[in-house]
């Protein structure tokens, strides 16, 4: 699937449709939401670095101008105002439709769901607000983006700011409680959350886990399961698997039952622990699914290294959960665009991208100015 088939995927009626039902324009003569939408995308997929200058010079560019379909000119701290007030809904509901769509495309609609977080530094003089990682009073400042990615896409994200949620029981709880994308979902997540009144709200919501836990769970256990045979090419032994109640810190019990699986990494020889809300699999399959919660650290490495997530255009929360976002749905195309089409590499498939983007907009310039693409059909090859 080419640049052009994927882009086709957003009609430009469904733009407008979200644009009016979250009045993403309302008193605004110049800079429409679906202008700023295009514009970030642009500004990602041409420049290593988003910046606000930048964003004033692609405005005047003819190829930004025929793929926005706008002649919108504005100055930076235009450009700036207007991302740190738009409603940030119109940039949400976009996200969520634009994965939607994909995940269909992919046939990821009943993938694995891996949930985790990362921080973004500030300098401390730059904002008064953010978490402080640290000890050092005078230290760095931080942002925490939350992720959810299902299958190979990114669905569920939250920004926090509030030393609060530096605890992932809090933070990851929020993000995957509050996913309608991961309702039915099996979601993987690392040892950092382990709060059991949110284990009881996944499973009341239909969410199933599997996580890492700590070898002295304490559990009032139900049942002894049954160890399976260790299947060939496994890396750790499993040793106990039991159901039961697991005990919090104020000393309640869980409602419901969950297994906890221990076992012992073979070339460590270090212990190892899951927690399930799956009660019915084989132990090994349970420890070999929980392997893929790795996927979510290529995927920031991803966002880091290629979408520069770590540079912020905006200090104002508003701004930086719109390119958070904005940074969600390029990351969408470029992964989908590499899957289709079978690109190895993030690096490539962002270029390949940016290319057929770029030749598909000097082919429409060259047919406004009333020629022929065809006739030099050899220049627009790709592939």
């Amino acid at each position: 699937m080419n640049v052009e088939q994927l882009l086709q995927l957003i009609p430009e009626d469904h733009l407008a449709f979200l644009a009016a039902e979250t009045k993403v324009d309302h008193q605004v003569k110049k800079l429409s939401g679906n202008v700023i939408f295009k514009l970030i995308l642009f500004s990602m997929l041409d420049s290593q670095k988003v910046t606000l200058r930048v964003m004033e010079s692609l405005l005047q560019s003819a190829k930004f101008k025929q793929f926005s379909q706008s002649d919108s000119g504005a100055k930076y701290n235009s450009i700036r105002d207007r991302i740190c007030n738009v409603n940030v809904e119109f940039f949400k509901r976009l996200f969520e439709d634009i994965f939607e769509l994909y995940n269909k495309e992919l046939k990821e609609q009943k993938a694995l769901a891996k949930a985790d977080s990362t921080y973004v530094s500030i300098a401390a003089n730059l904002v008064e607000w953010g978490m402080r990682n640290g000890t050092l009073f005078n230290g760095p400042k931080h942002i925490k983006y939350s992720v959810a990615l299902k299958g190979s896409l990114p669905c569920s994200v939250c920004v926090f700011n509030e030393s609060k949620f530096l605890n992932e029981n809090l933070a990851l709880s929020q993000l995957i409680e509050n996913s309608v994308a991961l309702r039915e979902s099996i979601v993987v997540f690392d040892r950092g959350l382990r709060s059991r009144k949110s284990f009881d709200k996944f499973t009341e919501k239909e969410i199933q886990f599997i996580g890492r836990s700590d070898p002295y769970y304490y559990c009032k256990t139900i049942s002894i399961n049954t160890l399976p045979p260790k299947p060939e090419g496994a890396t750790i032994t499993i040793t106990k698997d039991e159901t039961g109640l697991l005990r919090s810190r104020d000393q309640a019990l869980t409602k419901r039952g969950y297994r906890l699986i221990s076992g012992i990494i073979d070339k460590t020889q270090e212990p190892i622990c899951f927690v399930t809300s799956i009660l019915d699999e084989n132990a090994y399959v349970i420890a070999d699914t929980y392997r893929q919660r790795w996927e979510i650290e290529v995927f920031f490495k991803f966002i880091k290294q290629h979408l520069n997530v770590t540079h912020l255009v905006s200090r104002q929360k508003n701004g930086i959960e719109v390119m958070l976002y904005m940074t969600m749905i390029v990351a969408i195309l470029i992964l989908v665009f590499k899957k289709l089409n079978g690109i190895d590499g993030y690096k490539i498939a962002k270029l390949k991208f940016e290319i057929q983007l770029d030749n598909l907009l000097i082919k429409e310039i060259v047919i406004l100015c009333g020629g022929n693409p065809d006739n030099a059909s050899h220049l627009w090859n790709s592939s």
